[in-house]
């Protein structure tokens, strides 16, 4: 059975993000794949502390409960990343994540060890801003979000954004839960994507 790692990075349950999260994983057919949710504001982080370490044996010296995530980069099919945008980026929560890749860095570039090449991953990135629509509002997360899914060997495959959070709420909005919902449903059958509602 194939894995769906989906890591929630706000820090509030059962608003946008959440409901934007939970409504793709409701398109996704339980009896082909696991699903391992994680909220990230229920774990235990370090913030990666730039010492080098990690370089020399491709481990982190920190312990606490990014263990778990490394375990489940090291064994997910499907990577979802859900994060509101927060001063053009994601939230802090989800950046302490990504930071803490950098073990993946060292393995593949410090160390020349390969990673995880033998498996065909894909990666979505969820987000959703308050503010009202314009063009360019997600595209500050974008690089961020590509480099994280490089360094965790997966194929970046699509974007899904909501604006105006603020004014109208996800839960109201029923063409983009529709939407979201189909995506998870076809997840593999679809191309890359970019959609900004």
């Amino acid at each position: 059975m194939k894995k769906v790692v989906a890591l929630m990075g706000s820090p509030r349950k059962g608003k946008n993000t959440d409901i934007l999260l939970d409504t793709f994983l409701k398109g996704i057919d339980e009896k082909v794949y696991s699903i391992d949710k994680v909220y990230l504001r229920e774990k235990n982080f370090k913030y990666c502390i730039a010492c080098g370490s990690c370089e020399k044996d491709g481990k982190c010296i920190l312990e606490d409960d990014m263990d778990e995530i490394y375990d489940l980069f090291d064994t997910g099919d499907i990577f979802v990343l859900a994060s509101p945008l927060y001063f053009n980026s994601v939230s802090s929560l989800t950046k302490i994540v990504i930071d803490r890749c950098q073990i993946y860095w060292s393995l593949k570039r410090a160390l020349n060890q390969s990673y995880r090449k033998d498996k065909d991953r894909i990666g979505i990135f969820l987000s959703v801003g308050g503010a009202a629509f314009e063009h360019d509002q997600f595209q500050a997360c974008i690089r961020t979000v590509d480099l994280f899914f490089k360094s965790i060997d997966v194929k970046y495959l699509g974007n899904y954004f909501v604006s105006g959070t603020d004014k109208l709420s996800i839960w109201n909005r029923e063409d983009v839960l529709k939407e979201v919902q189909n995506i998870g449903k076809n997840i593999e059958n679809i191309p890359n994507f970019y959609l900004h509602r």
